[in-house]
């Protein structure tokens, strides 16, 4: 396999080189510049007793300070403006993360809108793990649909991004995946939440803006999918805050909401005790009594979801038969969203409660009671104890995150923002089979 060198980018120091396709492999690669981001993330300041303890396996290694930051130039004016110190942010692992990862032969991809960053968490070649970022405007749902490819809902924008690398090529003799937004569909600004891909190839997102499921459209913003069977019209209202959605077989199964209001931001008074669950296909609410209900995901015929208002992971016993109830599994210190589940164990997203969209619900008082601080990160729960076994803890300028999935079959992914200057650089095409023009 020959290799081609790689210019060195102003933001890392790193040398790196990308290993081209052999004659054998089915496509051609061309050669980039070293991507920013790259670089291993960087904890900044005291190190915790755990945070050393986790330094055993697989910690992350320092990189250049800028790759650490999650500030934007916005953000950052606004806070000279103010007067305040900018905020770095530090990461912090459980020691058995790499290994945990490892066994299900997968990698983390998880967003967050507030730092306007996708993350990839992997593990490197050689040991430890690694976290990629990605700029990319208001990053929220999460849909994989293969290893090689998954879809994101952004800020204006619907991306569908594919893998550009076979399985023997590397992006700086590291990268086993590199992913590409190939397709954008351009929505505006619906607030859409989650996502998923139906039977015929198109996304269906959840359109909160407009309160309804929603798919692309060559013409117009959205095409209007479904629409839950207590708002009375079409219109540009969040009124119900509309948010979950839970896919089988192509199809949009369940969804969740913050209640069933009719009016113009009226969720927001019910966020203790109003929220649902839609059966989608029944067109019926079959779950009431939930606190600001998140990521509703259908797994071994449960549906399981993040009752974010009380911290708690747990499933909707009953759901088929039109008369659910929320069983509560497991307590999560944080206000959980982003939720994906594997051979048993569940990876759930939390973020810390935040002004009055999320303070003065039930999870205030559960960690008050447990003398514990909310957390931003993800913690990996084992269903069958009941227990958090591994994690990865976000502290400093991040303090939410929206979506968690898994890109199985990768050791060490990496994607491309739509504006990076790179994206003009990386080059793949389908190598012609032999005796072709």
């Amino acid at each position: 396999m020959t290799k081609a060198s790689l210019k060195d980018s102003p933001r890392t120091k790193e040398k790196a080189s990308l290993a081209k396709s052999d004659p054998a492999s089915s496509s051609g690669m061309s050669a980039l510049k070293q991507m920013p981001g790259l670089a291993e993330q960087k904890r900044v300041g005291k190190k915790s007793a755990d945070q050393k303890g986790a330094e055993k396996k697989g910690s992350l290694p320092s990189a250049s300070p800028s790759t650490a930051k999650t500030d934007d130039a916005a953000k950052l004016a606004e806070v000279k403006a103010s007067g305040e110190s900018p905020q770095t942010t530090t990461f912090a692992q459980s020691g058995g993360l790499v290994d945990r990862l490892a066994s299900l032969n997968t990698a983390l991809i998880f967003s967050s809108y507030q730092s306007g960053l996708l993350y990839m968490l992997g593990r490197k070649p050689g040991g430890g793990a690694h976290l990629h970022q990605s700029a990319i405007k208001k990053p929220m749902g999460l849909c994989v649909e293969n290893g090689d490819s998954f879809t994101l809902s952004a800020g204006f924008q619907i991306m569908r991004f594919q893998n550009g690398l076979n399985a023997n090529e590397r992006v700086n003799d590291m990268f086993d995946a590199c992913y590409v937004a190939r397709q954008t569909y351009n929505t505006g600004e619906l607030d859409a939440h989650d996502v998923g891909i139906g039977k015929d190839g198109l996304p269906l997102f959840i359109n909160t803006r407009f309160n309804c499921l929603a798919t692309t459209d060559p013409r117009h913003s959205f095409k209007e999918v479904w629409r839950p069977p207590f708002i009375s019209a079409l219109i540009d209202e969040d009124r119900c805050h509309l948010n979950g959605l839970a896919m089988e077989d192509g199809e949009a199964a369940y969804v969740t909401a913050v209640s069933q209001s009719d009016t113009i931001d009226g969720w927001r008074d019910r966020r203790d005790d109003g929220g649902i669950v839609i059966d989608v296909r029944k067109n019926k609410v079959v779950c009431k009594g939930l606190s600001m209900p998140h990521s509703p995901r259908l797994y071994k015929g449960e549906l399981w979801l993040l009752n974010s208002g009380t911290g708690e992971l747990g499933v909707v016993e009953g759901a088929a038969s039109g008369k659910g109830k929320f069983v509560p599994r497991v307590f999560c210190p944080g206000f959980g969203r982003g939720l994906a589940i594997k051979d048993g164990f569940a990876f759930v997203g939390l973020s810390k409660p935040r002004y009055q969209r999320f303070e003065g619900l039930a999870l205030d008082q559960r960690l008050a009671a447990a003398d514990s601080e909310p957390w931003c990160g993800i913690q990996i729960i084992d269903l069958a104890k009941g227990a958090c076994v591994d994690w990865f803890r976000i502290d400093g300028a991040v303090s939410e995150i929206y979506d968690v999935a898994l890109l199985e079959g990768h050791a060490c992914p990496m994607a491309i923002g739509p504006t990076a200057p790179e994206m003009a650089k990386f080059l793949t095409h389908q190598k012609p089979e032999p005796g072709g023009g």
